[in-house]
């Protein structure tokens, strides 16, 4: 992170701008809506820029920059088209401590100006670094477009409300669920259809009847194979809501990023053999957070009920009587697949599909093989890389050819994905050639034939 935004409180206080042109006219504008007192200097000026000087009781200096011009002022804006004279002044400022933002030269900034949707007292923010300024821009034109302008009304109205809740709940999670209920719920309808008066009196009528939750909630939601843009939109907004995120090692370090920044976070996460916290545990948690009166993000790479237990979870939320969400995620087979190029299922190859789990609770391995060798399916096996050979050698010893196509994913659907193809005869020989290792998903079939005219998606890593 090259700036760190910060909103500065700039009313009755002095700002320098150095320049009278469209440029010093568009920061003056914002300088002035943010309540700033203007020291304009420059030899000349457009009548604007004179105009929003004289109404803001500023100053105007029809002449060049001095170094005595920064005296008193607490911010310096230098938009002029004389590079030297910009270098310069940004000099001065740095030596003296005085933020200073030179317009088009990131470079000679200690501080830049972002692309702002203006829905006060709700101000949103977006900025490149002055890297690519237009992409900020259009960033901020389809943030404009999700953020209703009565978004500001309902934030004016949450001020009204903001100490008397402050002195029902002094804990500060109760008010965050309380507020978080508020924005989500019809008080904020009504604020949105133009009905501020009534969203008021709901408001009141919720202030009035509020009691803490009793009980908090679960919140079991897929985070799918990797790639954060496959997300749900359910699933990013109760991550942005969770007091408490529990997750496993096969969600990715982005889509941990994406939670609430000040929830706690609790890794529980399972391998083979290795548990940093045994199931029972886990569920055992989930319930005692929850009766904490905390909202509790169980969050699982891939789906939640594809070899995910999150049904064992839910069966001890359920008996304890904890509200639950669930919030399906895309599984490791379809998505890890299509990134590959890989379709699970083919007019012409596969009309079936089955998802296998590679050991069993006790680490036991014993399938029903004869039931897995059918040429017209694709199988998919998940936590196979361990017992690997021996899956390939039972399929081909009941009766699934030797010149079967299969295929490993290590990581699939991220920049680090990388794809080894073979056959049933040689695919383990793949694992140890190319040190292959978890997460990597087995997939068996003739569909992988296909992988060489569909595969789009390489990462980082090239495929073999």
């Amino acid at each position: 992170m090259d700036f760190l935004p910060l909103f500065h409180k700039l009313k009755d206080r002095l700002v320098l701008v150095v320049g009278g042109g469209e440029v010093a006219l568009r920061k003056a504008r914002l300088l002035s809506d943010a309540g700033a007192r203007l020291r304009v200097v420059t030899p000349e000026v457009r009548d604007e820029l004179r105009q929003m000087v004289e109404q803001g009781a500023g100053e105007l200096h029809l002449r060049g920059y001095e170094t005595r011009d920064l005296q008193g002022v607490c911010l310096v804006i230098a938009a002029t088209d004389d590079e030297p004279l910009n270098a310069q002044i940004s000099e001065d400022c740095k030596g003296l401590g005085i933020p200073v933002n030179v317009v088009d030269a990131p470079a000679l900034c200690s501080v830049i100006f972002p692309a702002i949707v203006d829905r006060s007292p709700l101000i949103v923010a977006v900025t490149s670094g002055g890297d690519a300024p237009v992409l900020a821009r259009l960033i901020r034109a389809k943030i404009e477009t999700w953020i209703p302008a009565t978004y500001g009304q309902l934030a004016g109205l949450a001020k009204k409300f903001r100490a008397q809740v402050k002195s029902l709940f002094p804990d500060v999670q109760q008010r965050r669920v309380f507020w978080e209920d508020v924005f989500q719920g019809q008080i904020a309808e009504s604020v949105f259809a133009g009905k501020l008066a009534e969203g008021e009196r709901l408001l009141q009528d919720k202030v009035n009847g509020a009691a803490p939750r009793a009980l908090g909630e679960v919140y079991l939601v897929g985070a799918g194979p990797g790639d954060p843009d496959l997300l749900t939109f359910r699933a990013l907004r109760l991550m942005q809501q969770a007091d408490v995120v529990l997750y496993d090692r096969l969600v990715a370090p982005a889509i941990i990023e994406l939670c609430r920044r000040d929830a706690e976070r609790l890794y529980v996460g399972k391998r083979r053999a290795e548990h940093a916290v045994p199931q029972e545990e886990i569920n055992r948690l989930l319930v005692k957070l929850a009766k904490e009166g905390k909202r509790v993000l169980r969050l699982k790479g891939g789906d939640p009920f594809i070899f995910g237990r999150g049904g064992e979870e839910i069966e001890e939320l359920a008996a304890e009587g904890i509200p639950f969400q669930v919030v399906p995620g895309i599984t490791a087979a379809s998505g890890c697949a299509a990134y590959a190029g890989i379709p699970l299922t083919h007019r012409d190859h596969a009309q079936s599909v089955r998802f296998v789990a590679g050991h069993r609770k006790d680490g036991s391995f014993d399938l029903n093989w004869a039931d897995l060798v059918s040429p017209s399916q694709t199988l998919v096996f998940y936590m196979g890389l361990t017992g690997l050979t021996d899956i390939c050698q039972q399929l081909i010893a009941h009766g699934r050819a030797a010149s079967t196509p299969a295929a490993l994913i290590q990581q699939g659907t991220t920049q680090q994905q990388r794809v080894y193809s073979g056959n049933l005869s040689n695919l383990a020989e793949l694992v140890a050639e190319h040190e292959v290792h978890a997460p990597t998903l087995v997939i068996v079939g003739e569909v992988v034939s296909l992988r060489e005219k569909l595969a789009w998606f390489e990462g980082a890593q090239a495929s073999v």
